[in-house]
């Protein structure tokens, strides 16, 4: 990483409502209803950014690394890049948020638990009868994620 993305200087901040902190076992959505009750903490704060719609037609997905938040607060950061995911047709961007830039060690680590989480939400799929494959696609800059991303004030209907 160069010394200016290392600052963060020219990446995106966003905003994020945290929906799940850091070592809860509980995902929830954006509304706070229980999405599914996970066999393994979440080794991070995992939430969305409101001002965007992602490409499964909710709220941009988030991940904050740092210490636990508690549900429902909202911070301001910079999204130093993020993870792609992709179920079945739709590709969805993982935003990786935090106030240093982010380690090519929490990189790695980062991409361990979305590859991971891929296996597990297909096995999910298959017992909700929707046989979806889910795929972790890699690391992808942030600016690239949020131009992918739909403005909320740009969304018509």
């Amino acid at each position: 990483m160069n010394r200016k993305a290392a600052s963060g200087a020219g990446l995106p901040r966003l905003e994020v409502l945290i929906e799940v902190p850091r070592g809860s076992f509980v995902k929830r959505d954006h509304l706070g209803r229980v999405d599914f009750v996970s066999p393994f903490p979440c080794p991070f704060n995992y939430g969305c950014v409101p001002q965007y719609i992602g490409g499964e037609g909710d709220y941009l997905d988030a991940i904050v690394l740092g210490p636990r938040l508690a549900q429902g607060s909202r911070v301001t950061l910079t999204a130093f890049g993020a993870v792609g995911l992709s179920e079945g047709h739709l590709y969805d961007d993982k935003m990786v948020c935090a106030r240093r830039a982010v380690t090519a060690r929490q990189q790695r680590r980062i991409l361990c638990f979305f590859r991971f989480y891929a296996f597990c939400k297909g096995w999910l799929n298959l017992l909700r009868l929707h046989p979806r494959r889910a795929r972790c696609e890699g690391w992808d800059t942030a600016q690239a994620a949020v131009a992918r991303a739909e403005p909320l004030c740009g969304r018509s209907g």
